[in-house]
């Protein structure tokens, strides 16, 4: 199984040149973009990466093999996560997903994270079932922004302690529009009769929104 799932990329990988913090993921994935444009692993501009937020209406998403996780096949309830998918022109597998929070390869096959990470064949309640907003790395890096105003409680402290640098502005001097991408509905899944899922993708500001991962990035080959 280890020699089906490993890339090029991941056998001679420097994991620890990336940051991480844990609990700031969608800030571990935009800097990720970042340092694969920057290391040439990804076009310079990022045109072969896209970010996904993953999410639901009930704000509890199951992932299994996370780090943060105590149990032996790592699951945690998430009320969202963030992830980076690639886009390989060549080599054995088209897609591939870099995740720092997980304890799986880095970078692994689609196929291999959604079966291994998503576990679609696994039952669960209806309410758990998760969605994902894809958007193209190139947009998000001129809209994204967080100030961690989410990662505050009520009095104003810390819940998990924040990265040492500082936080992401968009280009156009957001501060903060975190939930705009976290806020997904079953309703904003796309459907062929409703919008171009690619240009949606490749045009929009909050991208698309699938619930089926594999499915939906077959269409943007």
């Amino acid at each position: 199984m280890a020699s089906k799932t490993s890339t090029v990329e991941s056998s001679d990988l420097d994991v620890s040149q990336f940051r991480r913090t844990p609990f700031y993921c969608e800030e571990n994935v935009y800097f990720l973009c970042k340092k694969l444009c920057t290391n040439r692993l990804a076009d310079a501009g990022g045109a072969d990466l896209f970010v996904v937020f993953i999410s639901n209406e009930k704000k509890q998403i199951p992932l299994w093999h996370q780090k943060a996780s105590k149990r032996a096949d790592g699951l945690v309830l998430w009320d969202y996560h963030v992830i980076c998918i690639q886009r390989k022109i060549e080599g054995e597998f088209p897609f591939l997903v870099w995740d720092l929070d997980s304890a799986l390869p880095l970078p692994l096959p689609l196929g291999s994270y959604v079966s291994q990470a998503i576990r679609p064949s696994f039952q669960i309640s209806p309410e758990y079932q998760r969605l994902f907003r894809i958007i193209h790395a190139p947009i998000l890096f001129r809209h994204f922004a967080s100030d961690r105003r989410h990662m505050k409680d009520s009095n104003g402290n810390w819940m998990a302690k924040p990265p040492d640098y500082e936080a992401i502005v968009a280009e156009d001097g957001t501060m903060h529009n975190l939930y705009e991408y976290i806020e997904i509905k079953t309703d904003d899944v796309y459907s062929n009769k409703t919008i171009d899922v690619k240009d949606a993708v490749f045009s929009r500001k909050l991208g698309a929104v699938a619930n089926d991962l594999e499915e939906f990035f077959t269409q943007i080959l």
